[in-house]
């Protein structure tokens, strides 16, 4: 199992979610993946997610939460798609996965424990759902029911944005580098061009590469990206 979360590190929160996994599927491994993924914002974290979720193997439950809407009317749910389990609320999440997938379905986590808070069904719905998943059981065990593959048709097939920040201070956008054309591209004022490795450049100079997940990435070499004027989270990229 992995999970992939906005719940950071600090505090109380992925512990308390990973310990209700493992109440149930104590023997199951779990992989933290991402937890510091765009908090509150499920459109810039659903790229994120799918250039991640491509190296997981087929089978592995992907327990996804980037959820400001929880307690309301957005949907809890399970998407199986290419072999993977996506659990997870209906918010757009999971869209890039569900449209770059070969094969899809979807059911609606109709179970509900005795105990539910209203603003952490990570916790209490979503974790026990994934461990049972994880143990091998069914939909219908699981607590599922079938429902309409949810989509976001008015959002692009990648994202023209910075979504995140890595430790190195290197911008992340929801570009595939495979889909890009040309060599030079623009962020808030910086023209930046194309390089294979940070070596090809002199220290300090920016630039933009295709990283280890695919993805378009704004870094400086030997320096900080985060640093550059204008280069923050939810800025435009121009090809």
């Amino acid at each position: 199992m992995a999970t992939f979360t906005d719940f950071g590190t600090q505090g109380p929160y992925l512990g308390q979610m990973e310990m209700a996994f493992r109440r149930l599927a104590p023997a199951v491994p779990v992989v933290h993946l991402l937890a510091d993924a765009p908090v509150f914002d499920p459109m810039a974290s659903a790229y994120l997610l799918a250039a991640l979720a491509q190296d997981t193997p087929p089978g592995t439950v992907l327990l996804s939460v980037v959820d400001p809407g929880v307690g309301g009317d957005r949907i809890p749910m399970v998407v199986k798609v290419d072999g993977r389990w996506l659990v997870g609320p209906d918010n757009g999440l999971f869209e890039p996965l569900i449209r770059r997938a070969v094969s899809v379905e979807a059911w609606e986590i109709v179970w509900r424990p005795e105990r539910l808070s209203a603003t952490f069904h990570g916790r209490d719905l979503f974790a026990p759902v994934a461990a049972r998943l994880a143990l091998g059981q069914g939909p219908d065990a699981a607590g599922l029911r079938p429902m309409m593959v949810p989509r976001r048709p008015h959002w692009p097939d990648d994202l023209g944005r910075v979504i995140y920040f890595d430790h190195y201070g290197n911008a992340w956008t929801g570009l595939r580098a495979a889909m890009v054309e040309g060599e030079h591209m623009e962020v808030a004022g910086h023209r930046l061009r194309k390089a294979r490795t940070f070596g090809e450049l002199a220290p300090g100079e920016a630039f933009w590469y295709e990283n280890s997940s695919g993805l378009v990435e704004i870094a400086v070499n030997g320096g900080r990206a985060d640093r550059l004027s204008g280069i923050e989270s939810g800025a435009f990229v121009t090809i």
